[in-house]
């Protein structure tokens, strides 16, 4: 895996916090960290949507150590919904890791789930099935349209906040308070 370029506008290692008004039901509520973005594109993974499988379950399933591990997975995207992603802090060396921050970093090989499985993995990290993709210029066209809101990312909200507050603790990143939402649009 390598870094894509790096421009001074790049969003990489900041929150896409859905807009509570995105109509794609697929992302309502939706808080994703960018692990790349530039001219060509962008990659995120969703960290507060998990699925109905536990890590100890993926880790049996490739005859790994860890069954017991009953940690939420995610559902990072709807792009390669069978591939997996683990987000974590930086340490021991995996066969394929990129460098996000210097306090983040994405691995898709196989030995972080050993390691993990054998209590040896990262001490923070999060594991994502499938990623949430975007072509050239699609997201700065959705951010545009205000579907997205951003905002830096935080190794706190990313590793250390329940995931069911994650949403709530990026908008008040942003400075927005959901109570004082309206459902509905008006005209001065």
């Amino acid at each position: 895996m390598t870094a894509s370029k790096h421009s001074p506008h790049s969003l990489r290692h900041h929150f896409l916090v859905a807009s509570p008004y995105l109509a794609d039901p697929r992302f309502h509520g939706a808080v994703i960290y960018l692990c790349e973005h530039s001219e060509e594109g962008a990659l995120g993974l969703t960290v507060n949507q998990p699925l109905d499988i536990h890590l100890g379950e993926i880790l049996e399933q490739l005859d790994l150590q860890g069954g017991e591990l009953d940690l939420p997975v995610f559902s990072g995207g709807p792009v390669d919904q069978e591939r997996g992603f683990v987000l974590h802090a930086p340490g021991a060396d995996w066969q394929n890791t990129a460098k996000v921050a210097e306090d983040v970093m994405l691995t898709t090989s196989r030995d972080i789930l050993a390691g993990i499985g054998h209590n040896e993995g990262p001490e923070e990290f999060l594991m994502a099935l499938g990623y949430s993709g975007w072509g050239e210029g699609q997201l700065e066209e959705e951010l545009g349209s205000n579907a997205w809101l951003t905002c830096p990312a935080t190794t706190d909200i990313l590793f250390r906040t329940p995931w069911a507050d994650r949403y709530k603790a990026a908008l008040t990143l942003i400075g927005i308070d959901l109570t004082q939402l309206s459902e509905t649009v008006g005209h001065a």
